[in-house]
């Protein structure tokens, strides 16, 4: 992972924009609608955007706003980055940023028309309604882990808060009336079919978006591991379990791991 993504809070901040021009007024227009305050070189700030296009000012500029302690974004020089204005699909407060690291602008655009187009307008809604809702879930859910199972299971493909279906403006509040599915503990068994994550069918990705503990025999990608909750359980172990922990918990198995292990 080339940059760690992060989200800014800027409202009433300031930060620096440098630059005339179609590009800067983009990047004003941007800055604006985070609730940025934009003000000049000699102001204090954290953060700076130089949208300059003579190469040598551009560079000048870029060095001594550094110099000062500065983040940089230097418009169409991404060697001179210290952070990226990603593309962003907005379903306030649902935020969507994609990257390239500055490889291609055209890349991360098309990919943000492609996902304006999937998610459905009301997604900040069911966003609003579920942080209303937190109280009334933790009512009903006092444990935290059956609590994110319940709702995982809400969130799932066809359940009945699937953020990629129409929903209404009380799709949660009819959700909490309803009679909730069992959500028993279970061990899953998984094969993996190559070490390449993206190979990875539709139900082994969603169930590793969702599993508290995951079972791997050594020698298991890495890459894979990584496509599980972060604050997942990783367990390396040589067999299948014999019994697992509450919750959903994975078993996977990757057949050059596994003849890895046994020494074939």
């Amino acid at each position: 992972m080339h940059s760690l993504p992060l989200f800014l809070r800027l409202k009433d901040r300031p930060v620096i924009l440098l630059g005339e021009g179609e590009t800067a007024k983009a990047k004003a227009r941007l800055l604006k609608r985070a609730g940025a305050r934009i003000v000049g070189e000699a102001s204090e700030a954290q953060l700076a955007i130089v949208a300059i296009s003579d190469e040598v000012e551009a560079l000048a500029a870029i060095h001594r706003l550094k110099a000062r302690g500065m983040l940089v974004n230097a418009v169409d020089r991404p060697d001179q980055c210290d952070f990226i204005l990603p593309a962003i699909v907005d379903r306030d407060p649902v935020l969507i940023a994609i990257g390239t690291g500055g490889a291609s602008a055209g890349l991360a655009k098309t990919i943000r028309q492609r996902l304006e187009a999937l998610l459905p307008p009301g997604l900040g809604s069911l966003a609003q309604g579920l942080a209303k809702a937190r109280a009334a879930m933790k009512t009903r859910w006092p444990d935290a882990a059956q609590r994110r199972r319940a709702i995982d299971f809400a969130l799932s493909e066809g359940g009945p808060l699937d953020p990629l279906a129409p929903s209404e403006l009380d799709a949660v509040e009819r959700w909490l009336n309803q009679e909730q599915p069992d959500t028993t503990d279970q061990l899953i068994e998984i094969e993996l079919s190559s070490p390449d994550p993206d190979d990875l069918t539709l139900r082994a990705a969603r169930l590793l978006g969702m599993a508290d503990t995951i079972y791997h025999l050594p020698g298991t990608p890495a890459v894979i591991l990584d496509r599980a909750r972060a604050d997942a359980a990783r367990i390396e172990v040589t067999a299948p379990p014999s019994h697992s922990p509450p919750g959903l918990s994975l078993f996977l198995i990757w057949r050059n791991c596994e003849a890895s292990a046994n020494g074939r």
